[in-house]
């Protein structure tokens, strides 16, 4: 492939001689050339010498005083040879034409050169071959200097060089062709060949002889082939050949590969044994780093020595590196249930300087035989892993508690030991400590000027809780106004409040090792004289329509009694007919308070308030996390003991079903299974969650009976006792309840069926 890029010829040459492969040269002739003369009056061949006195075949002609000289001179065959541009050297002597007396004005001191391409040899060549023949003239040429009479006497030889250029070939060869036309000459030799870049090794790629193209200012793209143990670097590496057989414009390179180093620009040499080359390049091979060998030629990387390592981020011509020693002189210094543990630093760094600690906990048994991780909400501060500095500070530990600390040591390679990381151990006992925080409040009731509130006990009381101490004030004064009130239990009323005002509560659990700290700030509101009006206009109705219950209740359970004693057995199936409104998913009781003028997150909780002995109800809408909610009042039921049977009804959450639960240690039992449907949104799961939650809160033989949920898999499930019979409620408005004792002997009659 050619490209005539002349402006390339400016750029970066290779310093490479130009190599002339040649197809005739008429020195080396030891016999007659053969050449064709015409007319035979022409060209004559003779034998004669050269400059240096060596026998050579020439050819001559001197008509100079006969007019109208046409002498032609034709070569043999010459095949081309692939070439694509020839040259020819000649070499040749001329008379000065003004040496010669007498001679008339015709004599020339000049000749053309002609060639004629043909792809075989002309066998005859007739007067029509040298007057018709398509010969293209490559020159005329002209004597840079003549000889004369007196030269010609004194022998002297003044001889002519002349190199001139003809192409693009095409065909398998050509012929050359002289033509006299009036001169006194001699062709003393003439010399074909044709030029072309020889083999080359340029950054480190071999470049094959390459012809050179058609015209002089081709330039002809060799491929470089990379020489052994190297690999091409960037584009593909090429050199151009020009004209001249010269390179030029190197474009790419290769270089040697890891393991190999250059040696005289032209090899890539093996990396010896204890050395080592990671990366492809110019660069020599190294010396194996500290604490590691190569035993082979050509390596990459040196390998550690046993008991060394490398780390991930080393680089291969870093030194191997160990593990550290154990950290050493380990002191502790307890207060209550916290402890700062400091140490000095390992003996042995193993040559890094990238040494940190990790502490290790466990929590053991007095007696040292059994030991177990610590909880989770044990703290470490800075950190429990990574440490820089020789110190750290732990707290959240249990009182009266004896643990064991590992302070290990380790760097960039402990990942790469088969050991487990050197370290130090120190046991401590925690001592007494005061509790944690009290976790949450809630409001069980609020009245113009009071409120009553509960809290759970402190997740660490570490020891008994004595009592609890309140601290409140008017959110709109200053905390330094707080009042102060004690609680021997984790229920306080406040009392002596405004009417309509919003307080800051906070609550803290003393033992016998003090007061604890205060839980956060939580806000609750007093009614106003309209929300209490409002709220007794509101239970007013539920206040009858429970006594109106309670009387059919008794009527109710007065007639059940009656007909029990009859014994009478009937079928079950019959007096189903209410299942689908009965377990139908949805809000069957909504007790959510109004949380509109409560500034706490937290909501102000609705309140029953009841007589002394009773439970005390809480709304599960006073909790943020429905799942804690399910936690304290719902027991979570492993879903490999719920076996669904068939659909009995379907709502606003999802489809209803009777099922079986067989609970271990305990009998199989008929239960009715509430499910929440895919695609559920937050506020559905919450709902459908507290549902579960109020329910847990009752346990009355009247009440439907929560036997627990399934939150931990899908779909969630409640799981509630099986009512063969449906709601109360829609038993007796199908039946047609009225206050009769004959129909009521047939609802209570209904209920043993």
């Amino acid at each position: 492939m050619t490209v005539d890029l002349f402006a390339l010829l400016c750029a970066l040459v290779i310093t490479s001689s130009a190599m002339e492969e040649t197809v005739m040269d008429t020195r080396v002739a030891t016999a007659e050339l053969g050449w064709t003369a015409y007319p035979n009056s022409g060209w004559e061949e003779v034998s004669g010498y050269d400059e240096n006195l060596n026998t050579i075949r020439t050819y001559q002609v001197c008509n100079v005083f006969e007019p109208s000289q046409n002498n032609w001179l034709l070569t043999t065959f010459i095949d081309r040879r692939g070439a694509q541009r020839i040259y020819v050297e000649i070499r040749f002597t001329v008379r000065d034409c003004s040496s010669i007396p007498n001679v008339p004005g015709s004599c020339k001191e000049t000749f053309n050169l002609y060639y004629y391409e043909t792809d075989a040899v002309i066998a005859t060549k007739g007067t029509a071959f040298w007057m018709e023949a398509p010969y293209l003239k490559v020159d005329t040429i002209a004597a840079d200097e003549s000889f004369s009479q007196v030269d010609f006497g004194g022998r002297l030889m003044k001889v002519n060089t002349e190199v001139r250029s003809f192409g693009p070939l095409s065909k398998n060869g050509f012929y050359l062709a002289f033509q006299d036309y009036g001169a006194c000459m001699s062709l003393l030799s003439v010399r074909v060949f044709y030029k072309k870049c020889p083999s080359v090794v340029q950054n480190f790629a071999i470049f094959p002889e390459t012809m050179t193209g058609a015209e002089s200012t081709s330039l002809v793209i060799a491929r470089g082939i990379c020489i052994p143990n190297s690999e091409e670097v960037d584009v593909p590496i090429k050199l151009y050949c020009n004209g001249d057989g010269e390179w030029m414009v190197p474009i790419g390179s290769c270089t040697c590969k890891a393991g190999f180093e250059p040696d005289n620009g032209n090899v890539c040499r093996a990396c010896p044994p204890g050395t080592f080359k990671s990366t492809q390049g110019p660069g020599l091979c190294l010396q194996c780093p500290p604490n590691s060998r190569s035993t082979a030629e050509a390596a990459t990387i040196c390998v550690c020595r046993n008991g060394y390592y490398r780390g991930d981020a080393d680089q291969p011509d870093e030194p191997c590196t160990s593990v550290p020693s154990s950290p050493r002189n380990v002191i502790s210094i307890v207060n209550e249930t916290s402890v700062i543990l400091e140490w000095h630093s390992p003996r042995e760094t193993g040559g890094r300087d990238d040494v940190v600690y990790n502490i290790v906990c466990k929590k053991c048994r007095t007696d040292r035989r059994s030991c177990s991780h610590c909880d989770d909400n044990v703290d470490f501060v800075p950190r429990q892993l990574g440490l820089t500095e020789t110190r750290v500070f732990i707290s959240n530990l249990l009182a009266h508690t004896l643990y064991s600390f590992e302070i290990q040591a380790v760097n960039g390679v402990s990942n790469k030991s088969p050991y487990p990381a050197q370290h130090v151990s120190i046991d401590i006992t925690t001592n007494q400590a005061a509790p944690s925080i009290v976790p949450i409040m809630h409001q069980i009731s609020s009245t113009m000027n009071s409120f009553t509130l509960s809290w759970p006990q402190p997740e660490q009381p570490n020891g008994i809780i004595l009592d609890y101490e309140l601290r409140y004030y008017e959110k709109d004064h200053a905390e330094i106004n707080s009042t102060i009130l004690r609680s021997q239990t984790n229920t306080a009323r406040v009392e002596g409040l405004r009417p309509g005002t919003v307080y800051v509560v906070q609550v803290r659990a003393r033992t016998v090792a003090g007061f604890g700290k205060y839980s956060s700030k939580m806000c609750f509101q007093t009614l106003t004289d309209d929300d209490f009006k409002s709220e007794l206009r509101e239970q007013l109705p539920l206040i009858a329509g429970s006594a109106a219950a309670g009387v059919v209740f008794i009527v109710s359970l007065v007639a059940i009694s009656i007909v029990c004693s009859r014994k009478r057995a009937y079928s079950k199936e019959a007096v189903y007919s209410d299942k689908l409104q009965h377990y139908s998913t949805g809000r069957e009781l909504s007790l959510r308070a109004d949380m509109s003028n409560c500034p706490s997150p937290l909501g102000c909780p609705t309140h029953f308030s009841g007589s002394p002995g009773m439970k005390i109800y809480i709304d599960p809408f006073t909790y943020e996390d429905p799942n804690e909610a399910v936690r304290e009042f719902a027991k979570e039921i492993d879903v490999s003991t719920v076996k669904i049977e068939e659909v009995i009804g379907a709502g606003e959450f999802g489809e209803v079903y009777k099922g079986r639960l067989k609970l271990p240690g305990k009998r199989e039992i008929y239960v009715a299974i509430k499910t929440l449907k895919a695609g559920y949104v937050d506020k559905q799961r919450r709902d459908f969650l507290s549902e579960a939650s109020i329910m847990g809160q009752f346990d009355h033989p009247n009440i439907i009976r929560l036997e627990g949920v399934v939150t931990k898999s899908r779909p969630v499930m409640i799981v509630t006792e099986f009512m063969e019979n449906g709601a109360l409620d829609s038993f007796l408005r199908v039946s047609g309840f009225i206050k009769k004792s004959t129909v009521l002997l047939k609802v209570a009659d209904s209920f043993t069926e």
